[in-house]
């Protein structure tokens, strides 16, 4: 690996310090973590290696400037926001830039979905914030939702500032401080939102962050006794661990995991736009997508044709290319792992396969891989593999495609195809997880994203997001 190459064309130029009650501080500790752009392998920046010092520093001032940011109007807290998502629509192109350096998604789609997204959550979270019904009357009681608290918000990298607008966008406008601990991979674009808040004028304190690793600064923080709500997003072995500690203080916690959603198709459905949304959904983010429809059901008289459909969909995916990396060299490993144990349990390769792409001399990339033959008790039909690989289930007839479906630990996401759509939902109503997109049917920023089961606990976007953040009063008269 080379050495430090910061400063690329467009991309925020990384700071040492953390930004702590308005003011980028330097680090209490001296260690020091790498940013490494995954398709060249070179450095492209550092941030602090936070410790336990550095997250107090940042309750501290989080707990400070909890009474003034609470009691502001959220009519004024929702302007605070809404320039914040007129300045992150301006810098656009530098969140796109950013993002596609240390994360390696593609330009284009760094663009459209990196970029985009976070910027349409925003001006969500600033619309709610000034219409909420932050009070209401129930009988002789009036009712408030009133700020949670300090929040202690820790993100991953796979949608890197995404992650934290869809916890940071609602906890400020439910009047909520916020300290922010990044994914070690992907910190630059947290320290980008960071220098956008301070520069809309958001009030010291009221969002802070805290560079560093999740077993330190992200331990630290989830156990802070000043702490009043931990959301996370990330593998469910790790949300355990913060639910436990949490439950331990009788702490709040919203916890986003993981997922291995099915893509459903019924009998006399397209199958040929089921089967390439359903590809397209996968590698758009080179897999690295918590709910990704993994798993591929179709019926036995249509399943080898669904399987010839899946192979020249993912021929289209070429790494380096529309495929990006995955985010670093150990992920990459963990992906192959899980390929070759596909290859041993007895499933086939139709498309790809665990041997480094060809003609690429740099960057964590994977062939983007289809695997036919698939039972759904091996280890690629049920656990999270976070990378380019689907696999093909057949099923007999309904009954048997939703004791698939729902025959996971997960229930994050999932999509059904149907040639009734009275017969899609009636199917879908039955699935045990949290979203499902019905015959194609595009992502709503607005509606609630969360999952049954072993895929989390609360909701994010729109107004069930933004509940999270509350919690309620009742006065009697």
């Amino acid at each position: 690996m080379s050495g430090p190459a910061t400063g690329a064309a467009g991309v925020f130029q990384a700071r040492d310090a953390h930004y702590i009650d308005g003011k980028w501080r330097p680090a209490a500790g001296e260690e020091r973590i790498d940013v490494v752009n995954p398709t060249t392998e070179q450095i492209i920046g550092q941030v602090p290696a936070g410790d336990a010092r550095d997250v107090d520093a940042a309750v501290r001032a989080a707990r400070a400037a909890l009474p003034g940011w609470a009691a502001t109007a959220p009519a004024e807290r929702g302007a605070l926001l809404a320039a914040a998502r007129e300045l992150m629509s301006a810098r656009r192109a530098e969140i796109a830039a950013t993002v596609s350096a240390e994360l390696g998604a593609p330009p284009a789609f760094a663009a459209a979905v990196h970029a985009n997204l976070p910027i349409s959550v925003m001006r969500s979270f600033a619309t709610l914030a000034a219409e909420y019904e932050f009070e209401e009357r129930v009988g002789n009681s009036r009712v408030f939702q009133e700020p949670v608290g300090v929040v202690g918000a820790i993100t991953p990298w796979n949608y890197p500032l995404h992650q934290i607008v869809a916890k940071a966008a609602p906890a400020l406008a439910a009047g909520c401080t916020v300290v922010l601990k990044p994914a070690e991979d992907t910190p630059l674009v947290a320290q980008l939102l960071a220098a956008i808040l301070d520069e809309v004028g958001l009030p010291a304190g009221v969002f802070n962050v805290v560079t560093g690793l999740g077993p330190v600064a992200g331990q630290a923080l989830a156990e802070h006794p000043d702490v009043d709500l931990v959301s996370f997003t990330g593998s469910t072995a790790v949300g355990r661990r913060i639910g436990a500690a949490a439950g331990a203080a009788v702490k709040r916690v919203a916890l986003e995991l993981g997922g291995k959603s099915a893509n459903v198709v019924l009998p006399g459905a397209d199958l040929a736009k089921a089967v390439n949304v359903g590809i397209a959904n996968v590698f758009a983010n080179s897999g690295q997508t918590c709910s990704a429809w993994t798993r591929i059901l179709v019926d036995a008289e249509r399943y080898d044709e669904a399987v010839g459909i899946a192979t020249e969909a993912a021929a289209k995916y070429l790494p380096g290319q529309r495929l990006g990396p995955v985010v670093n060299a150990k992920q990459r490993e963990r992906v192959r792992g899980y390929i070759r144990r596909g290859v041993e349990e007895g499933a086939r390769i139709v498309a790809g396969g665990p041997e480094a792409p060809e003609g690429l001399g740099t960057g964590y990339y994977i062939q983007p891989t289809v695997f036919a033959d698939v039972r759904p008790e091996m280890a690629i039909a049920q656990e999270e593999i976070f990378g380019p690989v689907v696999v093909l289930i057949r099923y007999e007839d309904e009954e048997d495609a939703l004791r698939i479906a729902n025959g996971t630990v997960y229930g994050l996401a999932g999509a059904v195809w149907g040639a009734d759509e009275d017969a899609a939902v009636a199917f879908a109503r039955r699935m045990e997880t949290g979203q499902v997109d019905i015959n194609g049917g595009r992502f709503n920023p607005q509606a609630p994203f969360g999952g049954y089961k072993q895929s989390g606990v609360g909701r994010e976007l729109g107004a069930h997001g933004l509940a999270e953040y509350l919690q309620t009063k009742s006065l009697q008269f």
